[in-house]
């Protein structure tokens, strides 16, 4: 699957914004420290992230970014779409040109695990990783939270 950087650091970014969304505004400064990301990398993922209304901005003292819905409302498929990832198993990127400039043996396999990957990311709202992080219910790590979607064969359906 590739999911690069940017999908992990958006979904960790907007876990991190539903973790702390009932302090008001978050600081993307804030968020960069917690999570150990680059601070004007955060700012390029947050404009997508604005412009596809996944978030609010806040200016002034005191101002940051909200969640434009409830952590409930926001899909992780969602938030990596919106920072222009794709979910794609496929060697060739879905242009149907793996070998000879056509489709290989197992395109059609790689393109489904694909969906079903899309599929399930759909399913998962940022209030559901935010419920699993700490079963204590005590306040995360400063230094990380790690986003952990275990993808298994049963829960993607992959033995029909």
């Amino acid at each position: 699957m590739r999911l690069t950087t940017k999908g992990r650091y958006a979904v960790t970014a907007m876990l991190d914004l539903a973790i702390y969304h009932t302090h008001g505004p978050i600081a993307l400064a804030d968020i960069a420290q917690r999570q150990g990301i680059s601070l004007s990398y955060l700012e390029q993922l947050f404009a997508k992230l604005r412009k596809r209304g996944l978030v609010t901005s806040v200016r002034g003292p005191g101002g940051g970014y909200n969640l434009a819905r409830p952590p409930v409302e926001i899909y992780v498929a969602e938030v990596i779409s919106a920072v222009d990832e794709s979910v794609d198993t496929t060697r060739c990127g879905g242009a149907h040109n793996c070998q000879n400039n056509g489709p290989c043996l197992t395109h059609n396999l790689w393109h489904d695990l694909s969906d079903r990957i899309y599929d399930y990311l759909k399913q998962i709202d940022l209030q559901t990783l935010v419920d699993q992080r700490d079963p204590s219910g005590q306040r995360p790590p400063t230094s990380c939270v790690a986003v952990d979607v275990k993808l298994d064969i049963q829960r993607l359906n992959l033995s029909a």
